[in-house]
């Protein structure tokens, strides 16, 4: 079925039961979709990575980042480094992923069927054409931009719609890929105070041998393009080295987080303040709603019926500190004269009203992303989870109807033709 045709179906359905509707709830699930572990991809490549188990074309991780293309129900992915911790010679790529849509039900929670296919993957490189790799054996010790150690966490695609912009964990970095080609095309230069100097294909090692810059596998975990296309919002995982982030044993203690602002065209900086609500929690993706407003990611490491907090809030740096010249953040208070980012509650993931929560529900909530606006007006926002890779575990995809009260400033992102 062409996108066409998907789109105009998902807009008919959910237009139909949206006119007779008046008391929907501000917040719908209007349905969930999933790709199975076991799925394979288009990428050619055959045999088992060095687990012994997964197959190099196996698809998986992808709900790392996740973001629209602005057309139909198409969208693309970029799944992590691959199983085993980076211990596999996992090649890094880009899926196209199409939904089909289904209404099984009348409007409410679950009224609809998505399903999700990767159509399409495209195996990234750097410039000299050599695949990048999730792969700790090919970390370079100095830093330098042109390891082949990859680690995509976030992708947003750029305002020509032929680029995306990735996130890489390890740098942490930011990158541009053409989106043709799969070719790394340039960097996008970040603070030096997010950097390591003492990169390790160990994280115990790296965080023994640095004083400043990201946590082992806490770098830049989300991503965030302005509609305009003239920023980037590059959001950390967990505090800074030199922010308090750890005790003497290494123990995670400090509730700060930093939120990079990048202006493409100059190379400008400013730096906001993220307050975590616990020790524990992380932050994983960063999606704009305007210039000012994002919805985030937060959430605690558990699974299953374990599962605590899995939350997405909606923030504004509207009146909040730059505070790209405070070498260094305390734990948990938050310095005299900082105004930290403005943080609402926007969605539970686990309240009672979704029925998301229970056994199955996955540790790693990872991705956000809007779809198409609705014929009613509603917004859509998937929210995608990271399976590690595991064959028994699917990459799940939900899907939200949002109000449009309750996002009034949203801006779509404008893709446009720059030829």
């Amino acid at each position: 079925m062409n996108r066409a045709l998907r789109r105009s179906l998902f807009a008919v359905a959910v237009a139909g039961v949206l006119q007779v509707e008046t008391a929907a709830a501000a917040v719908t699930l209007l349905g969930t979709g999933a790709i199975s572990g076991t799925a394979t991809d288009q990428s050619g490549l055959t045999g088992v990575l060095e687990d012994g188990v997964t197959l190099k074309n196996q698809i998986g991780g992808f709900g790392s980042a996740f973001t629209y293309t602005g057309r139909g129900l198409s969208f693309i992915a970029t799944p992590d480094r691959g199983p085993a911790d980076g211990n596999s010679s996992y090649i890094d790529r880009i899926y196209r992923i199409d939904i089909g849509v289904r209404q099984i039900a009348p409007y409410g929670t679950n009224a609809f069927q998505f399903t999700p296919a990767v159509t399409q993957t495209l195996l990234l490189s750097n410039e000299a054409g050599q695949p990048l790799t999730g792969s700790n054996a090919a970390f370079d010790a100095t830093g330098s931009t042109d390891s082949l150690r990859f680690d995509p966490e976030g992708i947003r695609i750029d305002a020509c719609g032929t680029s995306a912009y990735v996130s890489d964990e390890y740098g942490p970095y930011l990158y541009s890929f053409d989106l043709a080609t799969g070719k790394r095309t340039g960097s996008v230069k970040l603070p030096a105070k997010l950097l390591i100097d003492a990169a390790s294909a160990t994280p115990a090692s790296e965080l023994s041998n640095n004083a400043f810059g990201r946590q082992a596998n806490r770098g830049m975990e989300g991503l965030a393009i302005s509609p305009d296309g003239s920023k980037l919002y590059g959001l950390m995982q967990n505090a800074l080295i030199q922010d308090g982030a750890l005790s003497p044993t290494n123990a995670r203690v400090s509730t700060n987080s930093r939120l990079v602002e990048i202006t493409l065209a100059t190379g400008a900086l400013r730096e906001f303040y993220y307050p975590l609500d616990a020790v524990s929690y992380g932050l994983n993706e960063i999606l704009a709603i305007n210039d000012h407003e994002f919805l985030v990611i937060e959430r605690d490491g558990r699974a299953g019926a374990a599962a605590q907090f899995k939350r997405i809030f909606k923030i504004d740096i509207n009146g909040a500190s730059d505070i790209r010249n405070i070498k260094s953040l305390p734990a948990t208070e938050i310095p005299a004269g900082v105004v930290p980012v403005t943080k609402t509650p926007f969605i539970d993931l686990l309240s009672p009203a979704f029925g998301l929560a229970g056994a199955s529900f996955p540790e790693k909530i990872e991705g956000l992303a809007f779809g198409p606006t609705l014929p009613s007006g509603q917004r859509t926002l998937l929210v995608t989870s990271d399976n590690d890779f595991f064959a028994n575990q699917n990459s799940n995809i939900f899907v939200f109807g949002v109000d449009a009260a309750d996002l009034p400033g949203y801006q779509p992102q404008q893709v446009r033709s720059c030829k």
